[in-house]
């Protein structure tokens, strides 16, 4: 790792490491080679200083008590947290030692890597990690837990993934917040949109299941029934078409199928849809009107909707609309599901996907790991898991629990604090903090390369992943070069990419210089589609077994239950991350799940009493939060909350583990509960 300097008090740049699109720049002020506030960076050009509560209490989260200092191996049963210190030579012999004997026995795929983005640092996440279990020839991880659906539905509409510059939506008159908590998970573009209502009247509508954070700020809310977005959106295309509010000479220039669209949409008349979608009929015209006569318009795409069967079918829906009323052409209009296509890196110099020599090595989607771990043939014997806690964010937690506390599974875990997850460890690692690393970061919001110099010296024994994967690189005996380079020459290498002219511009020279660079990016005149232009029609989509049009699937049937479950996150955690931290949790106060009252008058279940949540997979239990912000037959709770044995609330028990339409997404808002009062 490259060596840390000195530098005992002071101010010093860094970034924000948290899976936010935001990705703020950050001032770290230090006393004594401690790290003693954290505050955000004024000059960043858009995270201009404001940052959540969540980084600006990170050094209590760094000094924490809790925090893992030394290697440790179990010394009880799986699950019940008991272990003692050992060294990092008997930790990484301990884990070779086995892996060989696996290698001996089972064979390579028998060792599945189980990792996210815990730490947005490009190397933490995606570096030496994945060039060790390319070598090693471990089951690949399919890592679709998060946005893979709405990714791929983006992708057959657009190519890739390419916005709006956010910095332009100061320009916007109109925005839609469609499935998002911005408030709570894009904070800086909930400002840009309420500077942008202050300085010429814009306007904010948030479209959701539950009046969120971002809902109370909004002009207009419209709540909606779960999973049945997409019908909206071709709701207001049909209004849009009929009352010819849409831009023909941008349809004719740069899209192909508008013809077939129009003629499409004509069954999605405003009554049909609001029997679909709950919407009032009058409100989608009023919707569809809006959008229709406002320019410059801007959607910003929320991760919500696409968590559902029918998840990538809704994005590739949406991303549709801009096109319709001539957006793209408009500085400022628009829409943002990602912008990661603009810093794009050379992903094959980072991961080194030649070092994996067998091109059929199975793929294990993530959000089915229970499943994997209970009944895949052949079996999974060993499992490293890192930078997640699956114990608690994966989908039918009780499947993964269950599958954790196999006698003859080796689990690995390193991490910053004794998880749920590395309670079932056999070797539990600490972890470094991304204050403590070298490491660079691309934004999949904004526009800007972010480079990460360490702050502080490791806490204690921590390492990162870079030196972790370099230990047992070399305990394996792997004598590829690949496992001696830096961390500057592995930044080096990602950000040549011929492949990208964005980052024509970005070494780690001016990156360590200036702390952040943006790309010179600009909405691309031909998309990488196959036609080039935007897909309104997509035979691609049709040779892919997909509608070539856009169009509306309902959600899997489950009759058994009357609520659809949605286990959205909350403000002051991020997924499973600070919810093991009491500030955190105060500001929580206490899990609850929302109800609407005429619901809750059905099951005599009064605001602030204990409920009981369940389905075939399990229980938990939550407080009643009964009221209007949300639709009848919904139920909402936010939070992954650390779970007692006695406490019932990790609402990822009742969550399925099935996969969505497209990119093996999850689908953890698709399933259905029962609801009863605890007596």
């Amino acid at each position: 790792m490259s060596s840390f300097v000195d530098r005992s008090n002071g101010r010093f740049h860094s970034v924000c490491s948290l899976d936010c699109p935001d990705q703020c720049g950050l001032i770290v002020h230090k006393r004594d080679g401690k790290i003693t506030k954290i505050e955000g960076d004024r000059d960043h050009p858009v995270t201009k200083g404001f940052i959540c509560n969540k980084v600006r209490h990170m050094a209590d989260r760094i000094y924490d008590e809790k925090r893992l200092k030394y290697p440790m191996k179990r010394a009880g049963a799986k699950g019940e947290g008991q272990f003692v210190r050992i060294s990092w030579d008997e930790a990484v012999d301990t884990i070779i030692t086995r892996w060989k004997s696996l290698l001996q026995s089972d064979g390579p795929e028998s060792i599945l890597p189980y990792s996210f983005y815990g730490n947005m640092g490009n190397l933490s996440a995606e570096g030496m990690d994945r060039r060790f279990f390319n070598r090693l020839g471990a089951s690949q991880l399919d890592r679709s837990i998060c946005n893979a659906a709405g990714a791929v539905g983006y992708k057959y509409t657009m190519g890739a993934s390419f916005g709006v510059d956010p910095e332009d939506t100061i320009q916007s008159k109109l925005f839609i917040f469609w499935g998002i908590n911005a408030v709570s998970t894009n904070m800086h573009q909930a400002t840009i949109a309420q500077q942008a209502r202050k300085q010429h009247g814009a306007k904010i509508v948030v479209i959701d299941v539950h009046q969120n954070k971002t809902a109370k700020l909004a002009d207009w809310f419209i709540p909606i029934l779960p999973g049945t977005d997409t019908a909206l959106a071709l709701g207001v295309m049909h209004v849009l078409f009929s009352e010819n509010m849409t831009d023909e000479a941008f349809l004719r220039e740069f899209t192909v199928g508008y013809d077939a669209l129009r003629e499409h949409v004509v069954q999605y008349d405003p009554h049909t849809v609001s029997i679909i979608t709950g919407v009032p009929a009058e409100d989608i015209v009023r919707l569809a009107r809006m959008y229709g006569t406002t320019s410059p318009s801007f959607i910003r795409i929320g991760n919500g909707p696409q968590h559902h069967d029918n998840g990538g079918m809704f994005v590739r829906t949406i991303s549709c609309l801009p096109a319709l009323t001539g957006q793209w052409n408009e500085k400022g209009g628009g829409a943002i599901k990602g912008n990661s296509a603009y810093l794009a890196y050379n992903t094959d110099a980072l991961q080194r996907p030649e070092l994996l020599k067998d091109p059929n090595t199975r793929m294990i989607n993530m959000n089915r790991l229970g499943e994997a771990l209970l009944s895949l043939e052949p079996p999974v014997k060993s499992l490293y898991v890192y930078g997640t806690n699956p114990a608690v964010v994966a989908p039918s937690s009780q499947k993964v629990k269950k599958g954790l506390l196999r006698d003859d599974l080796f689990t690995v875990v390193h991490d910053l604090f004794m998880t749920e997850t590395a309670k079932y460890a056999d070797i539990v690692l600490p972890a470094t903090s991304s204050f403590e690393n070298i490491d660079f970061y691309t934004s999949y919001w904004h526009h800007y390369v972010q480079l990460q110099q360490p702050v502080i010296e490791p806490y204690f024994e921590a390492k990162s992943n870079v030196d972790v994967f370099r230990m047992l690189a070399k305990g394996m005996g792997f004598a590829e070069s690949a496992f001696d380079e830096t961390e500057e020459e592995m930044i080096t290498q990602s950000l040549e990419n011929p492949q990208n002219p964005y980052l024509k511009d970005i070494n780690y020279e001016t990156l360590a210089k200036h702390q952040y660079v943006k790309a010179n990016a600009s909405f691309p005149k031909v998309l990488p589609t196959p036609s080039g232009k935007i897909e309104l029609y997509s035979e691609r989509m049709k040779k892919d077994g997909y509608p070539p049009l856009p169009t509306y699937i309902p959600l899997q049937e489950e009759a058994d239950h009357h609520f659809q479950f949605i286990a959205a996150p909350n403000h002051n955690f991020m997924n499973s991350t600070f919810a093991n931290q009491s500030k955190h949790t105060s500001l929580e106060k206490e899990p609850l799940i929302v109800l609407h009252r005429l619901d809750a008058e059905m099951l005599n279940i009064r605001d602030g009493e204990q409920v009981r949540v369940w389905n075939a997979q399990g229980e938990v239990w939550l407080k009643a939060d009964v009221g209007d912000s949300v639709l009848q037959g919904v139920a909402v709770t936010q939070g992954l909350w650390e779970n007692d044995q006695d406490s019932k609330r990790l609402v990822n028990t009742l969550t399925p583990d099935r996969i969505a339409d497209m990119g093996g997404g999850a689908v953890f808002f698709s399933g259905k509960v029962s609801i009863e009062k605890i007596k």
